[in-house]
């Protein structure tokens, strides 16, 4: 299973928390994990393996819409700050009706994700 994961600068230490919870379930299974360059940077410093693609402002967002359309991403968690202006806005809003249309699911927050992951792995 190959799960995309997105921070918003704010959410960056959140993502990297949310992992170390649950890494027993990422350690145990088959999961890839990508996601945009900085969050990658700061989840590669925690001892995760991730592919990191570009920044999310440069392009990372995109890039993760794309595998989505293609089918080689199957989660997306994208823990994202609702409360600021994101530049790149156009591109996280493609990525989200991608998930959509697509029907890959779609963390935007912790709670959600748990849910998604355990439920990916019932029994773990």
């Amino acid at each position: 299973m190959v799960i995309a994961i997105i921070a918003h600068d704010g959410k960056k230490a959140e993502m990297v928390q949310f992992l170390n919870e649950h890494a027993n379930i990422l350690h145990k299974n088959e999961i890839i994990l990508i996601s945009t360059g900085t969050t990658g940077q700061k989840v590669k410093n925690a001892g995760f393996e991730v592919t990191a693609l570009l920044s999310g402002p440069l392009g990372g967002d995109a890039q993760i819409a794309a595998r989505v359309a293609e089918g080689t991403c199957d989660m997306v968690i994208f823990f994202r700050d609702p409360l600021e202006k994101h530049p790149h806005e156009p591109d996280i809003s493609m990525l989200m009706r991608l998930c959509d249309v697509h029907d890959v699911p779609l963390a935007t927050n912790p709670s959600t994700a748990v849910l998604l992951l355990k439920g990916s792995y019932c029994g773990e």
